[in-house]
Order: structure tokens, then sequence, then C-alpha cells
């Protein structure tokens, strides 16, 4: 299926018809990309010695024999763009029953298990295979700014079973991604506990806050991603690939769908209003809210930019740029890189919530696709592979 041949087509970041607030428009762009500029500044300073950056614009995707397992893997946007990269999935953690149908839909090659990540057993899912990396993300709602951020959320803790996983399987490298907010609470030391875990693994581990608009996305997305080896080498991580100047935009990679009647086939549903609400929604601003004290549901997206941070919010996902309505799972899963035969299972309220939790399948491929590098060195040098 193809609703459109090429989403995601470079453009200029302000349209022709958008110079009127294109003022506004960069300021809001420059505050988004500044908000966690000095937590990268000093994430970077303090472990520049173990993380190194790779140009993947030009490596090879082709298949590959080297196997990853996704943990807390939600829909599968880590999964998706880790096998756009060469990776060969063997299994997946998951609890949400829709989000499992999600995918065993997509991945149907793969084994899934469902329930309780405490009850995984690593050997009866990978078959004895080698495991070359292990990804995942644990749920970040105790550590969102979005949230209430309590630092003793027992969710803030399903990273042990991340590491119980990992210390049983001993993969070359893993992949942990969260929220930039985890780099924050308690003053830095729930991330830096995270690290001396797995450095207790043997694993060498960095961490980075990588912008998902530098490698593609049509979206200001920031994600916190931790990544570790067991060889004692640098990091690999992806170099930037566009700059704000460069970044796709929202009417770029939605726009042929504004005029798309609903169609729950391919998830272009979106929160049904009553005409009082919608004619509410009709009075909001680009860049504003419907609400005052609820600022971050509602918030009408700006034409001629990225989008803003996409959430499910309980259906108050974001407004369209220019339609009195809030944007689709359709278009939610176009702003995050999903294709658009990526079919997302459950209602459309359960769609939101898959999209709005999932990494952008293009910045998970280029993290891949730099990790993919020194797996290959790796694999050709028996000593250190013995190690």
């Amino acid at each position: 299926m193809s609703l459109k041949k090429d989403c995601f087509t470079q453009i200029s970041l302000f349209t022709e018809d958008s110079k009127e607030p294109e003022k506004l428009d960069k300021i809001d762009l420059t505050h988004r990309r500044s908000r966690y500029n000095k937590v990268k500044i000093d994430v970077d300073k303090n472990m520049t010695s173990n993380w190194v950056e790779v140009d993947t614009k030009n490596i090879s995707n082709e298949q590959s024999n080297f196997n990853f397992v996704d943990l807390f893997a939600g829909c599968g946007g880590l999964s998706l763009g880790i096998k756009q990269a060469g990776f060969n999935k063997l299994a997946d953690v998951e609890i949400l029953p829709f989000a499992v149908e999600t995918l065993k839909y997509n991945f149907p090659e793969t084994k899934h298990f469902s329930g309780d990540i405490a009850e995984f057993d690593v050997k009866e899912y990978t078959d004895g295979k080698k495991v070359h990396l292990v990804v995942g993300g644990p749920p970040c709602q105790g550590f969102s700014v979005a949230g209430k951020r309590n630092p003793d959320d027992e969710r803030n803790f399903l990273f042990e079973q991340y590491h119980r996983v990992v210390e049983e399987l001993k993969p070359w490298f893993f992949i942990l991604e969260n929220v930039p907010g985890i780099l924050t609470l308690k003053d830095g030391h729930f991330y830096q506990e995270i690290i001396k875990g797995f450095n207790d693994l043997g694993y060498e581990v960095s961490v980075r806050i990588l912008e998902s608009a530098d490698y593609g996305a049509p979206q200001l997305r920031t994600r916190a991603i931790f990544i570790g080896n067991r060889f004692g080498l640098k990091n690999p991580y992806p170099k930037t690939i566009f700059n704000p100047e460069q970044y796709k935009s929202i009417d770029d990679a939605i726009s042929d769908l504004e005029d798309m009647p609903r169609n729950s086939e391919i998830n272009h549903d979106w929160t049904k209003h009553s005409p009082e609400f919608e004619e509410r929604i009709s009075k909001v601003p680009p860049g504003g809210s419907l609400y005052e004290t609820f600022r971050d549901a509602f918030k009408r997206q700006r034409k001629g930019q990225p989008s803003m941070t996409i959430k499910e919010n309980h259906g108050g996902t974001h407004i369209h740029y220019t339609l009195n309505r809030c944007i689709s799972t359709r278009e939610m899963a176009r702003l995050q890189t999903f294709p658009d035969d990526f079919i997302f299972k459950g209602t459309y309220k359960e769609g939101f919530k898959q999209v709005g939790n999932a990494v952008p399948p293009i910045l998970a491929k280029h993290i891949a696709l730099a990790i993919m590098e020194s797996i290959k060195q790796i694999s050709q040098s028996k000593e250190i592979v013995d190690k």
C-alpha cells in the first residue's frame, strides 16, 4: 500500500505560503532545539572519550546474519528501523495486547512474547542463536518532563529487567533509548546508576541525546540513546544528516491526506468531536493550545516546519495545521516515519497510544547502521569475537 510515493522529500523549511509567520516559526524552532542543549553538551563533554560518530548516509543496508531482540517493543518503531538497517529480528517482548497484535501483523517471522518481561525466557525465544544486539526502551512515564517526574515510579526500574536479559544473552552491543528527562532525574544519579550496572557486566557504555529531525523525521523528537559494547570499543553514533534549515516539514509529510475521509483500514482515523468543540478548535492559532492549564494537548501544528513532538494524550493529539480536527493515527505514523503499509491494530485511540510512544524508525535505522559497521568489523576479527 502506498498513499504517497515519497512522503519525506527534502524541502525548504519555510514554504511560500508560510512567509507570514516565518519569524515566529524560527523562534519556536530554536526554542525547541535548545530545550536539551545544555544537558546534551554536558553529557557529551563527560563522555567524549567513549563514543565516535559514523557517517551513515552511504552505509549499505543489505540483509545480514546479525540478530537482535527487542524489549519493551511497543508497536515496533525500533524494530522496524533496525530491520531496515539489515539486522535479523529473532524476538520481541511487549505487555500491551493491542501492541502485541501490531507486532504479530507487521513482523510475522518473529517470535513474540506477550506478558511481563520478568517471565521472559531468553533461551526459549532465541532458540540458542547468537544475539548480536539487544534493544529496547523501558516505559518512560516516570522520566518524562511531560509527566509528574516521580523518581520513585516503579516503571523507572524496569531497566533492571533489560539488564537481566543483557546479562543472560551477552550481546555484542545493546541500545537503550528513553526520553532525555532520564538524564536529569535525581540530579543525574539515576542514569549514572544505569551505566554502572552495565559497566559491571563488562560493557563500555555511553549516552547521547539525538534529535530525530536531524535524521529525516518531519518531527522534533529528542531521545536519550544509551549504547554499550563488550569489546572495550568506542560506541558508534550516527552523524547528523540535516541541519535545521533542511528539516522536513509536517505538511510535506501529510498534506496529501487533508481531503481524505476517515478510513480505519489504513488507520486514518481521529478523535470525534461535537460541532461546538470543533468551533473551539477553530480559534486555536498555530503553536497555541486549546487549554491554558493543560497546554501539552490540543496544540495546533505549524505549517512549514517539523511537527511538534507527537503524543497520545488520551485522544488529545495535536491539532492539524489547517483543519479543525486532531491529526489522525496515520498522519502521526507518517510523522514518525512509519511506512503506509505498517498497520496498527486495536482502536484508533490505541493506535494513538502506540504511535505516540514509538521511536521514529528513521532514527533507529541510522543508529543501527552505525552499529552495523562496528559489528561487521568485529565479526572479521576472531581474536575479538572469542573474548
